[in-house]
This record gives C-alpha cells, sequence and structure tokens, in this order.
C-alpha cells in the first residue's frame, strides 16, 4: 500500500489562490478537518513553473509540498504535459496537434501536444528533469503522475502532422518490412488500393482514406505506440534524479489509447471514475460500468491500483449533472476500494472562481467552507478510509473468472464494415459482465495477451478478432479443463482485419462451423428456448452447424433458420467450450452463466442468492486474510439470507444467516 494507508485527497491547484494567501492557510486547516493525507500537484501549472522559456519558478510549489509535510500530508507530483503555457505553442506552434483534416489545432483547451514534436519531447524532458532534481527526494513526495488523462476525451486526439506521417510510415515499414507483405495484409488489390512507395500511406482522414480497416486499427496501434513513447520520454526524466514510482491517470472505457500497451513502463495504474449515478432510479447499470472499469485497471497489473479522480459532489460537463444524494458518496468510494483501489482522490480540492471547470464538484466549493453537506460526506470516508487501512493492506481481488476485453479487438469489430453498422462492444461487454456482478461473481478483464492461467471459466463475447497466438491459447486452456464461452461474430478476422478462411481458428474446440450472420431489423423477431424458458434472441443471429461430438442445447424457434443451433456446448479435453449463435438479453445472460458458474465451481463469497441491486466483492492477502464487501446500489433497505456466520470487519457485530443493508450500504465482512 503506498504511503501505509489508503490516499485520500485529491488534485489541489493552490497556483490559482497565489495572491491569496489566506485561502491557502484555510485549505490546509480544512485539509486536517477532512480527514486527507495526499494531495496532487502541478498537474495544470506549466505557465507558473516556467513562466517564460528556460526560467523556472519553483519555490511557491516548494513552499506548498514542505507545508503539507508539516501537516502529516504526501503528495503526488505530476509533470505539466497535459496543458502547454502559451508562450511555447506562440513560439513553438510544430508542438500542437495536427488534426484530421489537416488543420493545425490552436492554442488552449488541453491535450494538445504532438506526442511526435521534438520540441515538444526537449521543452518536457527539460521541466520534468528539473522538477525531479528539485523534489525527486522530498521526504512527503511519494509518487510521479504523469500529464493527464493521455490522448483527452475528445472523438480524435491524435496528431496528424507531417512529423506524425513520417513517423506512421516507418513504423508500418518497421512492422511489414516490405510494400508486398504490407499491401498483402491490407488487401490493397481491392479498388487498386496497391501502394508502391511509403510516402504514398496517409493517417485515415475524412477527405481520404477511411474505408480500409486495417489501416484505420493501424493507426489506432501507432498513436498509442507514440503515446507510449512520449510517456518514457517523460519517465526517463523524472528518473534522471529520482527513483519514484509513476503512474499516469487513464479513463472511462477510453477508446482513443490501448492501455493494454500503455501499461508497460508504468509502476502502478490509476484512473479517473466519473460514472452517472442518479442518471434513472436504478443505479444498477451505473453501478456494474464502474465496477467493470475498476476491475480493468485491477486487471492490468493484477494489482491495487489508485483511484486518482472522482467527484465528491457533481461534474458539469453533462447534460444534467445531478449531485451524489446521502449514502451514495460513500458506497462509490467503497466501491472502488472494493475493487482493487488504494486510494480516493478527488478532481478537485478547491472550486476555481472561473473557467471551465468552475461548477465541477469540488470538496470546498465557493462559499461555506466546511459547512456543507459534501465536505461532511468526504471527512466521514476519510475517516471510514484511515480506520480500514490496516484491514485490506497487503490484499487485493484475485478472480477465478475473466472477461476477454482487448482495444485493438474493439477498434477492429467498430471500425469494420460488417453485418451492422451499430455494433457496440462495450454494450455487449457489459451485458455479459452484469451477469457476473448480480450474481455477486468478481473478475479480471484480460487482454489477447495475457495469460489464462490460474482462471476456471473465461467468457469472450464479440471476440471478432483474433490475434496471433491467441486460439492456442484458448485451445490449452479448455484442454486443460477450462470453461470457454464466447459468442457470434467471433473468429472471423486477424490482425490486419484479413477473414479466416475454411474454418473457425478454434473449430476443433468448439465444435462448430459458422455459415453466415444474420442482422435483421426489429420487425424479424426470433426466439429460443433455453432451461424450459424462451428467450428472445437479438439483431445479430448467426447460423452454424454443430458437430457429432457437440451438444445443441438451443435452437431457434421459427423462421428459416428454425431447429438451427444457437447454445451449443462441446468438450475437448478436461474442459468445455460454449457458444452463443445469437445476441441475448439479460434475462437470458443471467441464467446461462449461473448454469456455467455452478459447473465450474464458482459461487459469491456468501453462498448465497443476492437480491437486485446487491453484489459481492472480495480482497485476499498473501497470509489468507480475506475482506469480503457486500454493496447496496438500491435507494432503499434490503436484507441478504442464507449467508453462514460471519464478523463486521469494522464494528465487530456477528451477523448469523442474514445480513440488513441499508440504502445504498456497504458492509465489511471477513
Amino acid at each position: 500500500m503506498l504511503g501505509g494507508h489508503i490516499l485520500h485527497g485529491g488534485d489541489y491547484n493552490p497556483d490559482q489562490w497565489l495572491d491569496c494567501p489566506e485561502i491557502l492557510e484555510e485549505d490546509i486547516r480544512l485539509m486536517k478537518e477532512a480527514n486527507v493525507n495526499c494531495m496532487s500537484l502541478g498537474i495544470f501549472s506549466w505557465a507558473r513553473l516556467e513562466p517564460e522559456e528556460g526560467k523556472y519558478d519553483f519555490d511557491w510549489l516548494e513552499q506548498i509540498i514542505d507545508r503539507l509535510g508539516r501537516e502529516g500530508i504526501q503528495v503526488v507530483l505530476a509533470t505539466p504535459s497535459g496543458a502547454m503555457p502559451h508562450w511555447l505553442t506562440q513560439k513553438y506552434p510544430e508542438t500542437m496537434q495536427v488534426q484530421a483534416d489537416g488543420k493545425r489545432n490552436l492554442s488552449g483547451k488541453r491535450h494538445n501536444f504532438c506526442y511526435t514534436s521534438p520540441v515538444m519531447r526537449e521543452k518536457i524532458y527539460r521541466i520534468d528533469s528539473a522538477l525531479s532534481e528539485r523534489f525527486g527526494k522530498k521526504d512527503n513526495v511519494i509518487l510521479w503522475h504523469l500529464s493527464n488523462e493521455l490522448g483527452g476525451n475528445f472523438a480524435d486526439s491524435s496528431c496528424h502532422c507531417e512529423l506524425c506521417q513520417e513517423a506512421f510510415r516507418n513504423w508500418l515499414k518497421e512492422k511489414y518490412g516490405t510494400l508486398d507483405n504490407f499491401n498483402h495484409a491490407y488487401w490493397n488489390s481491392f479498388w487498386s488500393h496497391t501502394y508502391s512507395d511509403w510516402s504514398q500511406i496517409h493517417s485515415p482522414a475524412p477527405h481520404g482514406e477511411t474505408t480500409t480497416t486495417a489501416l484505420t486499427v493501424d493507426w489506432k496501434r501507432f498513436v498509442t505506440h507514440q503515446m507510449s513513447d512520449f510517456t518514457r520520454c517523460e519517465i526517463e526524466a523524472v528518473h534522471e534524479h529520482s527513483d519514484l514510482p509513476v503512474t499516469t491517470n487513464f479513463m472511462y472505457f477510453f477508446r482513443g489509447l490501448d492501455y493494454g500497451k500503455m501499461r508497460e513502463g508504468l509502476d502502478i495504474i490509476s484512473w479517473d471514475n466519473y460514472p452517472f449515478w442518479h442518471k434513472t432510479k436504478d443505479e444498477v447499470q451505473a453501478a456494474v460500468r464502474a465496477a467493470a472499469n475498476h476491475n480493468i485497471m485491477r486487471s492490468l497489473k493484477k494489482q491495487p491500483f489508485l483511484l486518482m479522480e472522482s467527484t465528491p459532489s457533481a461534474v458539469s460537463w453533462r447534460g444534467f449533472n445531478p449531485v451524489k444524494r446521502p449514502g451514495m458518496h460513500m458506497l462509490s468510494s467503497m466501491q472502488a476500494i472494493a475493487h482493487g483501489s488504494d486510494s480516493v482522490q478527488y478532481f478537485q480540492w478547491r472550486k476555481g472562481r472561473g473557467a471551465f471547470e468552475q461548477f465541477h464538484g469540488a470538496v470546498v466549493g465557493h462559499k461555506n467552507g466546511s459547512n456543507t453537506r459534501t465536505f461532511r460526506q468526504v471527512a466521514e470516508l476519510g475517516e471510514r478510509l484511515e480506520a480500514v487501512s490496516g484491514l485490506i493492506d497487503g490484499t487485493v481481488n484475485r478472480p477465478k473468472a475473466a472477461m476477454i476485453f482487448d482495444w485493438e479487438n474493439w477498434w477492429t469489430l467498430e471500425d469494420v464494415s460488417g453485418p451492422r453498422q451499430d455494433i457496440s462492444y462495450i454494450d455487449c461487454i457489459l451485458d455479459h459482465y452484469q451477469a457476473f456482478w448480480e450474481a455477486g461473481i468478481d473478475m479480471d478483464f484480460v487482454t489477447m495477451d495475457d495469460s489464462l492461467e490460474g482462471y476456471s471459466l473465461v467468457a469472450a463475447p464479440l471476440n471478432y478478432m483474433y490475434k496471433q497466438g491467441y486460439a492456442e491459447k484458448v485451445r490449452e486452456f479448455v484442454e486443460k479443463g477450462g470453461t470457454y464461452v464466447t459468442t457470434y461474430f467471433s473468429g472471423i478476422a486477424d490482425e490486419t482485419d484479413l477473414c479466416f478462411t475454411g474454418h473457425h481458428p478454434l473449430a476443433d474446440v468448439l465444435g462448430i462451423e459458422q455459415e453466415e450472420i444474420d442482422a435483421p431489423s426489429d420487425e424479424f423477431t426470433n426466439s429460443f428456448c433455453y432451461g424450459g424458458k424462451e428467450y428472445a434472441a437479438g439483431n445479430l443471429r448467426e447460423l452454424i452447424h454443430a458437430g457429432e461430438e457437440t451438444e445443441v442445447l438451443s435452437v431457434y424457434s421459427e423462421d428459416y433458420v428454425k431447429g438451427e443451433p444457437v447454445v451449443t456446448a462441446h468438450s475437448f479435453g478436461k474442459g468445455k467450450a460454449w457458444y452463443l449463435a445469437a445476441a441475448a438479453g439479460e434475462d437470458f445472460l443471467r441464467v446461462f452463466y449461473a448454469d456455467r458458474l455452478k459447473e465450474a465451481g464458482i459461487g459469491n463469497t456468501l453462498g448465497t442468492e443476492l437480491p437486485y441491486g446487491v453484489t459481492v466483492t472480495e480482497r485476499i492477502g498473501n497470509d489468507g486474510k480475506r475482506i469480503v464487501f457486500v454493496m447496496n446500489f438500491r435507494n432503499e433497505p434490503v436484507t441478504i439470507r442464507g449467508i453462514g456466520s460471519w464478523t463486521d470487519a469494522e464494528s465487530g457485530k456477528k451477523y448469523e444467516g442474514e445480513l440488513q443493508l441499508d440504502a445504498f450500504e456497504c458492509i465489511m465482512l471477513q
């Protein structure tokens, strides 16, 4: 556990208040009152840290760091590349990104830097190195925070400048070796797209090539590569005078960068969590999405992560922005801890008076100091986190179930001109994940590059693209006794979107052959029977053929595919592989996965059926210590029955047979 306890605090921007020393002193007093033990500094401070090129002003930052240190508050120190000063962009316009249409951005906003620009790399290296020399060995500085939300949260924040174009061509040369290999991988003989010189290649652009999926996906791979390389530059700079660990804050289902690749070089994974609580009165969908993202971050290194940003109140950038209702701040924060976080941090500590995020929720608002509902909720959480730090120290979640979640598959699946243009990989992933969440079964999310060792059940919905070696990995997993579940429109193409010919890459494991996939309108309904109940078939339906040794558990009920397989099972080695030939709703997935979990010997820790809106996770230590989190995401009390004997890890209260939870309550058991 970083710093020896759960980190509690957030982004602090004292450079906005340097002309108000009374505010800075009040902040210190309020931090102590709010049970805060860590602050992140310098994230958007480049203009204050380097007001003129080559002239650094670090004194104010040192005073703040030392003042926090005297109060026992630790510091996560950021590098300032997330937002560039105007002197830099005015003198060196090449440091700003060029959009896909060829226009260079103007100065402003965030995430506007070209990650290929030698000037940008030089300037950020110099200031990072200077920060490292000045603060890298400070007693209360515990972690380097690289940049901020790399890639931004915009539709396309990649850079298409000439420097990036040339780097992209060189990246392709290294990957494919020859133009012949490149043209074959892209199937460029179609539409006479054959390239005869590397210089003819350009990034996907609205007025150019966007129809070749291999190109659009390779461009995204290249962007991840360049951003990773830029990040390595920053890591080298901060490590020039310091050996502190490094992190960067990832984002919520962010499509722009492959976090499976970006994790390399980082010591700790951290991320920014902003669920849409109270969008409706049913909080389950928001809870499921947040839980899945927590699990993705934990799974990247299979170790505790940090919740780097959240809001203690409301955000300011949605169409409507509800505040957290009573109990939700505690519950949503404990949800992060339950899924493997060793921190609860906020953006931000004090609301700014103006600019874009002046109404974004903060611990301290524009008025009333500590006399607010938000502040009291934060202080209450801080007190609880300090008390439970020792309980979770050295623990992490260790699920027996996993789901394949791969960014390259995501890109390819949604870029391809396939049976539907509205396929959502994330929606499908969440539909399948919700069945586990409702059952109280924690799971890891792993890429196709990751090992499947240690899991009993692996689900791979909409696994359209197969990376090299993935089929062999699945084959070995099932052969050794694993349960594998995959779906329609899976195993279709390789890493450059060339369709497999002949047979499905896992035909011997799955025991099926795909023939065609139908994407009908809503008027063409169909259904299938499973376990004695009829379920609707969704708007993607495959026609498949089952092998002689394949068990068919469900068939289509009507239309031209009547009697054809929908749910199949095939034994392979010591394990079994399941195939779902049609999309289906939560009502089916809930029942289907309950059967698979039972067969795989996986159950929730309480050993009982959970009421709707309630879930369970578990953190386990190397010494076998187990802490069980029971969370109620309903705004009303619930009772869980058939739980056996448990003790409240915080109060020592004993529970026999049943457990009652208040609205939006989280209880820790042991």
